[in-house]
């Protein structure tokens, strides 16, 4: 099969590697010449853990391609994906639907033979009914179709989730539609992965209800983790005490500075605006989204609460910055609501982040006199006032306590993703602060 995949975004260059992987012939299309021009070499645009050897291997076997012009490609795909963002608009929190229909477009414009095309960007009810329009609209003698087949890729293990999926989601109206995307998926029958067919706007909510689902979870363990601190409870002993019943499941309960990354935070909004436009509101999920956001911009007061008041700045050491490990991904991560509120009330930050120093450094670019990006984690502790654990990567789990506790000015350990036993912290002379949990 040939299908062409329009974005090389994280969704699309993910997504148009692994088809490639399968034995698909593949085209990413997009208009970043520069970007194009170094996935031709194999250099890729994201950190995604192993992709850039799936990409490099696919490049050398022929079976990816990538191009500017989508016209070279589309008159000889069974499929075209369309894979561009879909940002939050800041005037009113709706998806911005503006890339993708630009695609539709485009397509429409270009478009001879009949393909399917599939919107794999996450987007609202009612986008694949529009996109077909437009198309129709501009090219009323085009033969095609268009489905809905939205991704379900966690950042860190993308190409995983692909090739072994919980589910796979497909939203068509014609058998032959659904034949060609069930032939295109049918590595995955080997697997006997579950193939969902859909109407299309089922197969559009799926996405933003699931998204929206986990974020509540997160949620709702972040306001336990609350109680629990009021109560002298252990909010990871309530975690594995209700995960435990198979109804609810241990996943995402575990406490933090609050979710964020390129999906939950838009597409809880986007969910709330679109019942909202349908007089059909979703309290719960705004609750959900209200109460996030505060969290991440209350999350600083904790810090300076546990590292005491004083008149002399304090220099805090953060580690890890980007909103989930094993990405470079900055979107909505907690640091950005934690870093400048430190700053603001006059601290000093030494901070480290093994993957997202480089896009973390154009985010904060204004506070640059007052951050001191660090080769490592002892760099980053060495004469601070406190040390912060903000985001779970692997190689803060296991830090070397006895030396941190000689480099740190103050041994006083902030935890707020809970990943040390404030028994063990207490022995070797930290005071330590976590989320939901007695100190010990």
């Amino acid at each position: 099969m040939n299908i062409t995949i329009i974005g090389t975004g994280y969704v699309g260059l993910v997504s148009g590697t692994c088809f490639a992987e399968f034995g698909v012939n593949v085209t990413c299309v997009d208009k970043d010449e520069k970007k194009i021009k170094n996935l031709r070499k194999g250099i890729i645009p994201i950190y995604e853990p192993g992709l850039d050897e799936l990409v490099k291997k696919n490049i050398d076997q022929g079976r990816l391609n990538f191009e500017i012009d989508l016209s070279k490609s589309i008159n000889q795909s069974d499929a075209i994906f369309i894979a561009v963002g879909t940002p939050t608009k800041k005037k009113d929190g709706h998806a911005d639907l503006s890339y993708v229909y630009a695609v539709a477009e485009e397509i429409a414009k270009n478009l001879k033979n009949f393909s399917v095309i599939v919107n794999k960007s996450t987007v609202p009810v009612g986008t694949a009914e529009n996109v077909s329009k437009i198309i129709k609209k501009i090219n009323p003698n085009l033969k095609f179709d268009v489905a809905s087949n939205p991704e379900f890729l966690r950042e860190g293990s993308a190409i995983n989730d692909f090739m072994r999926p919980d589910r796979v989601v497909i939203g068509c109206k014609s058998e032959k539609a659904k034949n060609i995307l069930k032939e295109l998926y049918r590595p995955l029958y080997l697997l006997e992965t579950p193939i969902i067919f859909t109407n299309r706007e089922t197969a559009e909510l799926i996405k933003y209800a699931a998204n929206s689902f986990l974020a509540t979870k997160i949620t709702f363990i972040n306001q336990i983790s609350n109680l629990c601190e009021k109560v002298g409870a252990n909010v990871n002993d309530v975690s594995i005490g209700i995960g435990l019943d198979g109804r609810i499941g241990k996943k995402f309960l575990h406490p933090g500075p609050g979710y964020g990354g390129s999906c939950f935070p838009k597409d809880t909004l986007a969910l709330v605006k679109t019942a909202q436009d349908h007089k059909a509101p979703l309290s719960l999920i705004e609750n959900v989204v209200e109460s996030n956001d505060k969290r991440k911009k209350s999350m600083h007061k904790r810090i300076l609460n546990s590292v005491g008041k004083s008149k002399k700045k304090k220099v805090i050491c953060i580690l890890g910055l980007t909103f989930k490990p094993n990405t470079d991904d900055m979107r909505d991560s907690p640091s950005l609501d934690i870093v400048p509120a430190l700053i603001k009330n006059k601290c000093n930050l030494k901070v480290f982040d093994p993957e997202g120093m480089k896009e973390a450094k154009e985010h904060f670019l204004k506070y640059s006199d007052k951050i001191l990006w660090c080769k490592d984690s002892y760099e980053a502790s060495k004469g601070a006032d406190a040390l912060v654990i903000l985001t779970e990567w692997n190689q803060f789990r296991a830090l070397d306590l006895k030396r941190l506790r000689k480099l740190l000015r103050n041994p006083v350990i902030i935890d707020l993703r809970n990943i040390y036993n404030p028994v063990e912290l207490k022995s070797l002379g930290f005071e330590y602060f976590s989320l939901g949990r007695p100190q010990a």
